[in-house]
């Protein structure tokens, strides 16, 4: 990738996801500095939804965090629901937003990093290859099951395991995650905090890797 202009894609709750499976938490901070030692970067993106008529958001410290320290953030707000069994649903995804920005990036970079394992993907990494780019696929095999599809894994031209990144862009386990809604608090922010999404969080529930029993739809 050295010498390469690339962007990143990162689809927000797959990566949380990711992450938690393997038991650490993304340093957003040390994301984006290991990436722009890497290459010239000309842009990285952070995609996630946001459950609308919620007075606050988990989520929103480190999207503001992130806003103003070099991501390019995509939101979209969206309706939670329970269906008639019972089961709490988030209507909505990022998937086309990444894509669109994708396709339209392409022209601009020789090498295109996504950090998800979400095989809908698949198609989008296609096309971005048939445009002469490159594409390097974040995600996990060491879960059971693993984290990523293995159809968008066979798609790219490079596969990298996000446990072989831990000590590269995880947060330091000694550090207090942050607590407070000041995204400027300790000088850095919720690239330092806990990453959790208040569509994957279930009231004072224990966080879990995934969300078992909430459903997205497109």
């Amino acid at each position: 990738m050295t010498g390469e202009k690339f962007a990143l894609f990162i689809d927000g709750a797959n990566l949380y996801a990711t992450a938690k499976s393997l038991g650490f938490d993304i340093d957003y901070k040390k994301l984006l500095k290991e990436f722009q030692s890497r290459g010239y970067l000309l842009r990285a993106f952070y995609y996630t939804a946001i459950i609308e008529d919620q007075e606050y958001s988990s989520i929103r410290p480190l999207i503001d965090w992130l806003d103003y320290n070099g991501y390019a953030v995509v939101t979209k707000a969206t309706k939670e629901f329970v269906d008639q069994t019972g089961r709490r649903k988030v209507k909505g995804n990022m998937d086309i937003e990444l894509a669109v920005d994708a396709m339209e990036t392409a022209s601009n970079v020789d090498h295109i990093v996504l950090f998800s394992g979400d095989g809908d993907f698949t198609r989008l990494v296609e096309a971005v290859q048939r445009k002469g780019v490159r594409v390097t696929v974040v995600s996990t095999v060491t879960t059971q099951p693993p984290m990523v599809a293995d159809e968008l894994r066979r798609q790219a031209d490079v596969f990298v395991d996000l446990m072989s990144l831990q000590s590269k862009i995880g947060r330091d386990p000694s550090e207090r995650p942050m607590r407070t809604r000041d995204p400027a608090d300790a000088g850095h922010g919720p690239g330092h905090g806990s990453h959790t999404p208040q569509f994957l969080q279930r009231g004072p529930a224990p966080q879990r890797a995934g969300a078992a029993d909430e459903d997205f739809e497109d």
